[in-house]
């Protein structure tokens, strides 16, 4: 980690980060609107965006000043929410993405889907060692937090707890495990997942979570209309 990359997490640090993201069978899938979701993230008062695909980065990094969480997900036909690696899987798919404009590469860093503790730290290595940028393991229980800090990440984020079969299956965003995490390692901590209600960011922060990433409850409305139509009943 370089002095910039090392002042970057300084000025992160207590920040909101705003996922902008829509898949192929949603409303607001395209560029231009990630672009604009973006924009209005910033004016908000985000202190980051986190963004997927190169094509989606690259247009976001010309209309924005604020650093970029980048994903490439690799999407499979029959795609397994619980068992599928999809974020950020290859070297190559973290090249698309650094060459974008990412400031921070976020990979799968669980042992889901058949993988072994070989493959995470064969592929956060493999990473750092070809592209100077920040690595953010995602990970779903405390084990494979240490191990992408073994492997040689420089963040560690809750991304994916609660999307593998042996994580903690609950609806709320998993506070446990943050504080684990801080806990039990060095490295700072990206709280994400099921954040909807500002109280729910404001109680990671209390749990000592560097960032707090917040998606659905920000930039899909579709999301936002079933949460209030849910609520009226």
């Amino acid at each position: 980690m370089n002095e910039e990359q090392k002042k970057l997490i300084e000025r992160l640090t207590g920040g909101l980060v705003v996922s902008c993201q829509a898949f192929a069978n949603e409303p607001l899938y395209s560029v231009d609107i990630m672009v604009k979701l973006a924009i209005a993230a910033q004016q908000g008062g985000a202190a980051a965006i986190r963004a997927s695909w190169p094509e989606n980065i690259s247009a976001i990094r010309k209309n924005i000043d604020l650093p970029i969480f980048g994903i490439n997900k690799i999407m499979p036909e029959n795609y397994n929410k619980m068992r599928d690696v999809i974020i950020t899987p290859t070297l190559r798919a973290a090249q698309a993405i650094y060459y974008a404009g990412s400031d921070i590469i976020a990979v799968d860093a669980t042992l889901r889907g058949g993988r072994t503790r070989e493959d995470i730290i064969h592929l956060i290595r493999e990473i750092k060692e070809n592209l100077d940028v920040l690595v953010m393991g995602e990970v779903s229980v405390l084990e494979e937090g240490l191990l992408a800090e073994e492997a040689g990440a420089d963040i560690i984020a809750t991304t994916i707890a609660g999307y593998t079969e042996y994580s903690r299956h609950i609806e709320e965003p998993d506070y446990e495990l943050v504080e684990e995490l801080v806990k039990n390692t060095a490295l700072p901590v990206n709280a994400e997942g099921r954040f909807h209600r500002p109280e729910q960011v404001k109680r990671a922060f209390e749990c000592g979570a560097w960032t707090v990433t917040v998606g659905s409850a920000i930039t899909r409305p579709h999301f936002i209309t079933q949460q209030f139509v849910k609520g009226m009943k």
